[in-house]
């Protein structure tokens, strides 16, 4: 049955992990951290002088380099003359060159998020007149590329690897001592702290590209390197880097000389002192990424770090427990299978760990979200739903585990009873029949062993057994290790025909391949923007938007007019903005688009303005083509304050016209 299964449980095992994977690969880029809320000039904007300086404002702080600010003029030339610089608070500034022609120019930002994921993005102001630009904004973010593939496969890796090292090694401490000896087992905890070591070391040299170019080529730059070991995530990963050492210690130790002290007093007492121990290194590790990520910034950052602890030693607890026992049901030893009693105890443990899940993800979905509406409309509340349902199932498939972990203990005393009287009759019988086998083993007749050897013979009784002895004493131990082996063989069968054992191991092979993708989905949350912070930045940009657009007299006016013709290609979108839209002297820009967002050409534009309120209008406004589907007017003057309606009249062909109106508020 064993054989049968085995290949079974590594298909099984291989698909999950294929699923995961593609999991992470298909997650796609993870959503900025930190937004932008503001910026000056704005997107989009067209302004008549060039302006000293970019501004741009975040929903929280961020880290910034030499080049993470960079405004390029119509020809991809960089125009800012120095490092950018904090202006106030969550606003940056970078100078420019003075006297800067008109044209298109584009402003490029890259910046780290104070939870230590990396913004970048870009967006476009006009100076005089839009224009031109060989300025490609596209495949800014640096997650796109294979670097950030790589940084996030590494996560994925590092929660996997800190998971099965302290859930298996508490495993044993916990639940079943006995496991310290167990090679699987052991091998299991180990591969857990190769794995996150392998893991962090990897990150440290990716984090660099990772934040700045996205390139391949600068993973293993040396001045990066230096650069993120004075980071907040730089100085994480060499904590967790020496905690490791520690843990590589604690696992000599368990693996070691707590499994060969035979004492029970100082074993207790060395448990004592591995449990202290391991939890403060476990802990220390947890605390590694909860300082460094989401928990450490935002609403309540001094109570978030401690729940985010507590969560990670809590799944490490469940998760890697069952990972631990999932290897000792189909891997432990015959003479050392692993007991109803340990699993009963890994059921409380795991009980435990599900409340104190239920607690703190409680806490952390409040902090990150914020609102009920945020589950459904963020990527992370979305994520958010798929875990919670996952740990559901999980929970589900868990209480059938229990339940065979029940039934399990009930057999248990006749198996042992069994066993025992087996050993019993076994051992009587051993010292009658061991002569008798070793001599038929060798070929000799027991009446013949014993009797006379013949009236020839010359050889003297203390000499005639001297060259049969050695011979007789290797066939003996041969086949008595042909026979535990077969007897130990004929034991495991015995217990994986257990139905109750049987049942154990698929529930619980299938809590491992469902933990496997709850994992998965755990490091994608990790590394997209909280709930909260994106309707946060939302609410800002459009209230940004807002204002800019209706802000009367202090700022420019737009309005957006669909318009239809009724001929060949005469549908659109016009629209007019009024610059700054008070009394006096105005600036107006008129563009013209097809439904696409496409700019195009058409014969004629016109522009009225009337105040029907003190009777006044049309005035008629006829601006000058500038480019493309726009056209501009200097001088515009409005008379007075009021709600204008403002008529466009719109000619696509000799015949085919038509007039948008729309009112606003001027002066």
């Amino acid at each position: 049955m064993t054989q049968t299964i085995a290949p079974r449980v590594r298909t099984l095992v291989l698909l999950l992990l294929a699923a995961a994977c593609a999991l992470l690969a298909g997650a796609g880029p993870a959503s900025a951290h930190a937004a932008v809320t503001g910026s000056d000039p704005g997107q989009g904007a067209v302004v008549d002088k060039a302006p000293a300086r970019i501004t741009l404002t975040f929903s929280e702080q961020v880290a910034l380099s030499d080049d993470s600010l960079r405004v390029l003029d119509p020809e991809g030339k960089r125009v800012d003359t120095a490092k950018p610089a904090s202006v106030s608070g969550t606003t940056y500034a970078v100078p420019l060159h003075s006297g800067l022609p008109d044209g298109t120019y584009t402003v490029a930002y890259q910046v780290v998020s104070a939870d230590s994921h990396p913004v970048a993005g870009a967006y476009t102001f006009s100076i005089g007149a839009p224009s031109k630009t060989s300025v490609s904004v596209s495949g800014q973010s640096t997650d796109d590329g294979v670097v950030g593939w790589l940084y996030g496969f590494g996560r994925y890796v590092s929660y996997a690897g800190f998971i099965v090292m302290a859930g298996g090694a508490a495993f044993v401490l916990a639940c079943w001592r006995r496991g310290s000896g167990v090679r699987p087992v052991q091998r299991f905890v180990v591969s857990g702290w190769v794995a996150l070591t392998a893991s962090t070391l990897a990150l440290l040299l990716l984090r660099g590209s990772f934040t700045g170019s996205g390139k391949v080529a600068d993973i293993f730059d040396l001045s990066l390197l230096g650069q993120v070991l004075q980071t907040k995530s730089g100085a994480a990963l060499v904590s967790r880097l020496l905690l490791l050492a520690a843990a590589a210690l604690f696992i000599a130790v368990l693996f070691g000389a707590y499994d060969k002290r035979e004492d029970a007093e100082e074993k207790r007492d060395l448990t004592f002192g591995l449990s202290i121990g391991g939890v403060v290194v476990a802990a220390g590790l947890a605390a590694s990424w909860a300082m460094s990520e989401h928990a450490s910034v935002g609403l309540q950052a001094g109570i978030a770090m401690p729940v985010d602890v507590l969560h990670l030693l809590a799944v490490a607890a469940w998760l890697g427990g069952l990972g631990a026992l999932l290897v000792a049901l189909y891997r432990a030893p015959a003479d050392t299978p692993v007991d109803a009693p340990a699993v009963r105890r890994f059921s409380q443990i795991a009980f435990g760990s599900v409340l104190a899940l239920i607690a703190t993800g409680t806490y952390q979905s409040w902090r990150q979200l914020g609102s009920w509406s945020a589950f459904t409309d963020t990527r992370y509340g979305q994520l958010l739903l798929a875990k919670i349902a996952l740990v559901v199932v999980l929970v589900g498939v868990a209480w059938i585990s229990r339940r065979w972990t029940g039934r399990l203990a009930e057999t248990v005393p006749v198996e042992a009873s069994a066993v025992r009287e087996k050993e019993r009759v076994g051992a009587g019988a051993d010292g009658a029949g061991e002569a008798e086998t070793t001599a038929v083993g060798n070929g000799v007749d027991p009446a013949e062993r014993d009797g006379d050897r013949g009236p020839d013979t010359d050889e003297q009784p203390g000499t005639e057994s001297a060259d049969p002895q050695p011979a007789d004493s290797e066939r003996a131990a041969q086949l008595a290790r042909q026979q535990a082996a077969r007897d130990a063989a004929q034991q495991k069968r015995m217990r994986d025909a257990d139905p109750n054992r049987f049942g154990l191991r698929r529930s619980v092979l299938a809590e491992a391949g469902i933990a496997v993708v709850l994992l998965a989905v755990t490091t994608v949350l990790t590394q997209t923007e909280p709930g909260r912070t994106e309707q946060e930045a939302k609410a800002a940009t459009a209230a940004s938007a807002s204002s800019s657009a209706d802000e009367g007299a202090s700022g420019a006016l737009t309005l957006n007019m669909p318009f239809d013709t009724g001929g060949e290609d005469g549908k659109g979108i016009v629209t007019i903005d009024v610059d700054p839209a008070r009394v006096g002297g105005n600036e107006m820009h008129v563009y013209v688009e097809r439904p696409n967002g496409r700019a195009f050409d058409i014969p004629e534009v016109k522009v009225e303005f009337t105040l029907k309120a003190k009777d006044i209008g049309p005035l008629p406004v006829v601006p000058d083509h500038i480019a493309t589907g726009h056209w501009s007017a200097s001088g515009v003057q409005i008379p007075m304050a009021g709600d204008w309606q403002v008529d466009v009249t719109v000619r696509t062909s000799d015949i085919d016209e038509v007039t948008v109106s729309k009112n606003a508020q001027i002066g």
